[in-house]
């Protein structure tokens, strides 16, 4: 080949290296094997037969000269390049660690679902019934992170119940989207996956016996439906989400209690129970039956002679007493709306230090020593010692209130007592308070988790204590476009390394040309 012609051939080399970088970019991009893929592949062979008619010497010299036993270093030191990245990733894919770095936390599951994860007794299957659609993007990505956060307790699998009919008719499932969780033989379908409804769906399969919940009626109490701020509907919402069956009972008019009956509660009742209700309710607990009881002020009531069997029955049998006040609390706004300072030490308050807890027009729930052994006494809420519990009643109407140290009792107040009979295995929490846990109050600061975690503490649930599943703000992770994912892949694995090459390489050359 003529002189003039061989000093073209590097523009082939050229043309092969820049064709071969466009080849490499735009499949990482597209992840196609399109048309501009393939006119770029075509450059390279091109751009090397070029290279290889004009220059064949050179081409010779390459394979049998020095610079071949330099080339061959060079493919050495790329292919040991290449092994350390396969070593790096393949230890970081057996060593997986998560690191979630928005704000708020965006990509992690709440507290309460990793606590609901950690007590799983057995291990949980998901079966995620989804055709080619319904998008998956956001129901893997929450599977995944209960799966990653489960110690291998929880597993999930997706099925397209229209290539496999017969699964999705095993599992009853009749709706796209749905997620069944199986627990042994016991299954929890879950037709909008949030990580709210996947919580709750755990939560009722740890507890599958379900237990009966009983509101009181018939005395005034709080209703149990309605919707409005005095009602309980919000409580009985979450009970149920827990899998309790919470239905009302009347005394008065049936004169019996259920057989089922795990717990009852009496809420707010504006007047005195009968001596037929006391009574049963005594029977009840001696074959160790669950009371919650929620007790107003008596300015609140209709008791104003002062006249309340229930109150009776509770400082005779357990020796807990209701006080013949109402607590003023200086360190709020509010007067009259007590906070929590401090708990006792319990089950049912042990993970709510954190969680201030609020009692509107809340009276003093105190213990007394005067009471058969086997009963256990623990108070459970505790006031300020800014607070006082105030016995002039009358002095209420004329706003002349002041602490009595003579009279009055003075902080930290008791506002809620536990009780647990150790011989017939009865169980009692107390409140001084019956509005707290009305819809007005339910959702506010750890409201709910105290009367919740109560209910559960007298059904014998102690391992569902805080796992109630709360509203938390869905999470939702937006996988990258195929683009974004070409274009860290192309900085990370390509152009960074490709840096380094290329400055080995030059600095190869140069010192090859200088000696």
């Amino acid at each position: 080949m003529k002189a003039q012609w061989r000093r073209f051939a590097p523009y082939g080399l050229w043309l092969a290296l820049a064709a071969a970088v466009a080849s490499i970019v735009l499949y990482i991009l597209q992840r196609e094997w399109n048309l501009p893929l393939q006119i770029s592949i075509g450059l390279i062979v091109i751009g090397l037969a070029v290279f290889a008619v004009l220059d064949p010497n050179k081409v010779r010299k390459s394979l049998t000269g020095r610079s071949a036993r330099y080339g061959s270093n060079a493919l050495v030191l790329v292919i040991a390049f290449i092994g350390i990245l396969v070593v790096v990733n393949y230890f970081a894919n057996q060593n997986d660690k998560r690191w979630d770095m928005t704000e708020d936390k965006e990509n992690t599951l709440a507290p309460e679902t990793l606590d609901v994860l950690s007590k799983l007794p057995a291990p949980v299957g998901a079966q995620a019934f989804y055709s080619t659609s319904t998008p998956i993007d956001q129901a893997e990505s929450l599977l995944d992170q209960f799966a990653y956060q489960s110690d291998g307790k929880f597993t999930y699998k997706f099925i397209d119940p229209v290539s496999d009919p017969v699964a999705a008719t095993d599992a009853n499932v009749t709706k796209d989207g749905t997620v069944v969780l199986t627990m042994g033989e016991i299954h929890e379908p879950v037709e909008f996956v949030t990580e709210e409804e996947v919580t709750s769906a755990l939560v009722r399969l740890m507890n599958p016996g379900g237990k009966a919940v009983y509101f009181l009626t018939g005395d005034g109490e709080f209703n149990l439906e309605g919707g409005g701020d005095d009602t309980y509907t919000q409580l009985k919402d979450r009970l149920e989400e827990k899998n309790y069956s919470v239905q009302s009972l009347n005394l008065l008019a049936s004169n019996q209690i259920p057989d089922d009956a795990d717990v009852i509660v009496i809420g707010g009742p504006l007047v005195s129970l009968s001596e037929t209700t006391i009574t049963l309710l005594s029977e009840y607990q001696k074959n160790g039956g669950a009371l919650i009881v929620m007790e107003e002020p008596i300015p609140l009531t209709q008791m104003s002679d002062g006249a309340d069997l229930l109150a009776d029955y509770l400082s005779q049998d357990w020796g807990v007493i209701l006080g013949k006040d109402i607590v003023v609390d200086l360190k709020t706004n509010q007067a009259f709306m007590a906070y929590a300072d401090q708990y006792g030490t319990h089950a049912i308050t042990q993970k709510m230090r954190n969680l201030a807890t609020a009692f509107p027009t809340a009276r003093s729930v105190t213990v007394t020593d005067a009471i058969s052994s086997g009963v256990s006494q623990t108070q459970l809420i505790l006031t300020s010692d800014q607070s006082w519990a105030e016995t002039d009643l009358a002095g209420l109407a004329t706003g002349t209130i002041q602490p009595d140290t003579g009279s009055d009792l003075m902080g930290p107040v008791s506002l809620a007592v536990v009780a647990e009979n150790f011989n017939s295995k009865a169980r009692l929490v107390v409140f001084g308070d019956a509005d707290f846990a009305t819809n007005a109050y339910f959702a506010g600061s750890g409201n709910a988790d105290m009367i919740v975690n109560s209910i559960d503490w007298a059904a014998g649930q102690e391992n569902l204590i805080n796992l109630t599943a709360k509203a938390t703000t869905e999470r939702v992770l937006a996988t990258p476009t195929t683009f974004t994912l070409g274009l860290l892949f192309l900085g990370s694995m390509i152009l960074l390394p490709g840096i380094v090459l290329a400055g080995g390489i030059t600095a190869w050359i140069i010192r090859r040309r200088h000696g």
